[in-house]
């Protein structure tokens, strides 16, 4: 499973983030070729689809370059597996995906080492801190999608070097059949009942999942998105008390046995896990109601430099952004899709429950303090 993509895809946004989270239904709206030489000039700095002469333009040269690469998008996250496969039937681009159940910081880790090659990643999904440093690394390349102005302002990069995609909140998931008390918030998994039950996706100093569990339960146990660490020492009680268990939870590790507990994104644990495991039960705990989203970005030494802007506009499509949707995820321009009559209604009904209460989003700069202290804390508390 994408561990610590989260960060492995971690969470997204303050203010006009949680006015998008709240507005609709009552809850959330987290609101292989190589290109040629000359394709890369000219391409490789376009920041809108007007570099390209408009959609016609961008197409044409996509489809030139023949391929698209991508990382750590595993079929079953978010729907990515049908998003893949739409793109490259309605454009005729092959995708390579490269380590599907990779990181954030794997991509970062792809980037850097790959760079120049055609196996280069061309797109990237992470978790806000890592696209933060992508950035601070001069990695990526701006580009603004047509839909650039659906976007929260806090939900994206001012110099356009990232932007929010989807999201939604982290809960509590459990299987009902081994599980006999039903865990409903961060404090009551410190249970004896719960002795070697509860994990999580990833390491939290990797893995944007992770990183957004520990952030969810310093909310739970008096802290803030200004204060980490009352969430780094939950983890070191839970584990003191027998119930933590160090591995990367994902739907494997519930049928095995080893997790049937995990807190991980409530989008991810009805795709990946409760498709697996029907007795799966899913519940966002009304002691720490954290939301998040997951970035996309380009990079500045892309092979394909067109198709990685193609890639975007399709994500950010009414036809891309549904298609989270029906992943149980909440497409960032989900109130823009309400609004305009597009949203497709049966996947928005879907969606799982809304808790009651004050939705948390960290800002990006909060994230990255929060990761900074995590980095240092986190192996000596809780290794």
């Amino acid at each position: 499973m994408r561990a610590l993509k989260t960060q492995t895809r971690m969470a997204r946004r303050a203010a006009s983030g949680l006015t998008a989270l709240a507005c609709c239904a009552g809850g959330v709206s987290f609101a292989t070729g190589t290109a040629s030489a000359s394709v890369t000039r000219n391409y490789a700095t376009a920041e809108s689809v007007a570099a390209f002469g408009g959609m016609n333009g961008l197409v044409k040269a996509a489809k030139a370059e023949g391929g698209l690469n991508v990382i750590t998008l595993p079929a079953d996250w978010a729907n990515y597996g049908t998003i893949m496969k739409d793109f490259t039937a309605k454009y005729g681009i092959k995708i390579t995906d490269e380590n599907p159940d990779g990181s954030s910081q794997d991509e970062i880790n792809a980037l850097v080492q790959l760079k120049g090659q055609s196996r280069e990643p061309d797109v990237f999904d992470m978790g806000t801190p890592f696209a933060v440093k992508a950035a601070q690394m001069g990695l990526l390349a701006p580009y603004r999608v047509q839909t650039w102005d659906d976007i929260p302002a806090s939900a994206k990069a001012a110099n356009a070097d990232w932007w929010a995609d989807y999201g939604g909140y982290i809960a509590i998931g459990y299987n009902s059949a081994t599980v006999k008390t039903p865990p409903t918030t961060f404090k009551s998994l410190l249970n004896p009942a719960y002795k070697n039950m509860v994990g999580i996706n990833g390491n939290p100093t990797e893995a944007g999942a992770a990183f957004s569990a520990v952030y969810a339960s310093a909310l739970a146990n008096g802290g803030s998105l200004d204060n980490i660490m009352p969430g780094i020492d939950y983890f070191a009680k839970l584990k003191k008390e027998g119930n933590f268990v160090p591995t990367t939870a994902s739907a494997t590790t519930v049928e095995s046995g080893a997790t049937p507990v995990v807190i991980w994104w409530d989008y991810l644990q009805e795709s990946e896990i409760a498709s697996q495991v029907k007795t799966w039960k899913v519940v966002i705990p009304s002691d720490g109601i954290y939301a998040g989203y997951y970035d996309q970005a380009i990079s500045k030494y892309a092979p394909h430099p067109a198709a990685a802007r193609l890639w975007e506009e399709f994500l950010y499509s009414a036809q891309g952004q549904n298609l989270w949707l029906e992943g149980k995820a909440r497409p960032i321009e989900l109130p823009t899709l309400v609004k305009d009559g597009t949203v497709d209604e049966a996947a928005y009904r879907a969606l799982p429950p809304v808790p009651k209460g004050t939705v948390h989003i960290a800002t990006a700069a909060q994230m990255t303090a929060a990761e900074s202290v995590l980095a240092k804390e986190w192996s000596v508390k809780v290794g």
